[in-house]
């Protein structure tokens, strides 16, 4: 019997999301409806922050964070580059520019030295923010990239990253989301992330007013609030002491980046059962881990970043393909034969023609290091250990590696 295609994540979902699905189908809202603001209260209790605010994908979420911020051209956002391209393009939106910082080889995530480095090629004063991003679910240090960035804006890139815990300046374990060392922080909703959605995002921030802007930006720029209106002859009516029911101002141009109920209804539903999947996935990597040490000194499972607590998003190895003789594409092609999806996370960000011609980065050594050893192996919530046996073993036969019993 041919056994089941293992890509490399994949959704989880139950008759409990269905369900609530289908009750949002039969109710009145479909959109813009209660289903929307009880996912993103529940979403801001789960990370410890004050408001989130959903939209339609982990990459709004992030353009629309760059709006809030009041980012534009002139300034410079130091972003990593080793990360997926929204990251970056969320500043070019804007008309921001981006400096490129170099990555650990061991972790892929941004550093003080890597974020400092970066710093010092950008124009003296023209750097306004820092985009660290949480890579496969282990988190950057940030009570060290805080105390090193200044007043800068930070926002964190924590689309792999929820349901994880991180050192705070306090020295305390606190969820990813907090924000407890930045401005704000943005997670992805897709299929293949911690929960799904669909397509989604959701910003965290503990503060009101970048909730408030970002809320706007996220429906067009549409203003609603009657102490903020500045029309007030068209605002209020002749004789009424409230503004006509009808009537918004647009202030300046927004986005339709909103979420719907039924994505909502979905997001809450897989939510309740965050805990879970983070734990299972939690597992299945300490099984890699273990695993993948028994193929030798060229294979080996990327190591932990110190001061957080993981939710993995993906189990990556990082594996010596030159000293195996052998290529990463025919490795992928081989386990793909073999009914396992792989797939690799990120092409440095600063090597796209795009960016290539727009900058003139410096070779970023740790990212290459990196970049040329990454294979993101399967892992999701509904997989079992029997699944992760089977991709090491797979692995094993594909590099020609013996692997022992793995009982």
């Amino acid at each position: 019997m041919t056994e089941t295609f293992l890509p490399y994540g994949r959704q989880f979902i139950d008759e409990d999301d269905i369900a609530a699905v289908t009750e949002v189908l039969r109710g009145d809202w479909l959109t813009t409806g209660p289903a929307v603001e009880a996912f993103e209260r529940a979403f801001a209790a789960k990370v410890g922050a004050n408001h989130a605010v959903a939209c339609s994908s982990g990459t709004a979420g992030l353009h629309l964070l760059a709006l809030a911020a009041g980012l534009g051209p002139g300034d410079v956002v130091i972003v990593p580059t080793v990360t997926f391209l929204a990251t970056a393009n969320a500043a070019r939106y804007v008309g921001a520019e981006v400096v490129f910082a170099d990555v650990d080889p061991q972790t892929g995530l941004m550093g003080v030295p890597q974020f400092l480095e970066a710093a010092d090629r950008a124009p003296p004063g023209a750097v306004k923010a820092v985009f660290p991003v949480h890579l496969n679910g282990h988190s950057v240090d940030m009570p060290a990239l805080r105390q090193a960035a200044g007043a800068l804006f930070i926002a964190e890139d924590a689309c792999h990253a929820l349901g994880g815990r991180h050192k705070a300046p306090s020295g305390a374990m606190v969820p990813v989301g907090s924000c407890s060392a930045s401005n704000a922080a943005m997670f992805s909703t897709h299929p293949v992330k911690a929960i799904a959605t669909g397509e989604g995002g959701v910003l965290v921030t503990n503060d009101t007013d970048f909730a408030e802007r970002f809320g706007r930006f996220r429906n067009h720029g549409m203003v609603r609030d009657p102490a903020l209106f500045q029309h007030l002859e068209a605002a209020f009516e002749p004789g009424e002491d409230a503004a006509a029911p009808w009537y918004y101002e647009m202030h300046e141009p927004g986005y339709n980046y909103r979420l719907n109920d039924l994505q909502s209804a979905l997001g809450l539903s897989q939510l309740r059962r965050l805990d879970g999947f983070v734990q299972q996935r939690r597992r299945l990597r300490d099984r890699y881990d273990r695993l993948l040490r028994r193929l030798g000194p060229h294979v080996r499972p990327i190591q932990v970043a110190e001061g957080c607590e993981p939710a993995w998003h993906l189990s990556v190895a990082l594996i010596d393909f030159a000293a195996l003789a052998t290529t990463r594409s025919a490795v992928m092609r081989q386990l793909r034969d073999r009914g396992i999806g792989t797939q690799v996370h990120y092409i440095p960000v600063h090597t796209q023609p795009y960016y290539r011609n727009r900058y003139d980065t410096p070779a970023l050594p740790g990212a290459e290091r990196y970049y040329a050893r990454c294979l993101s192996l399967p892992l999701f919530a509904a997989m079992g250990d029997s699944d992760v046996d089977r991709v090491v073993e797979a692995l094993g036969a594909v590099l020609d590696l013996p692997l022992e019993s793995l009982s």
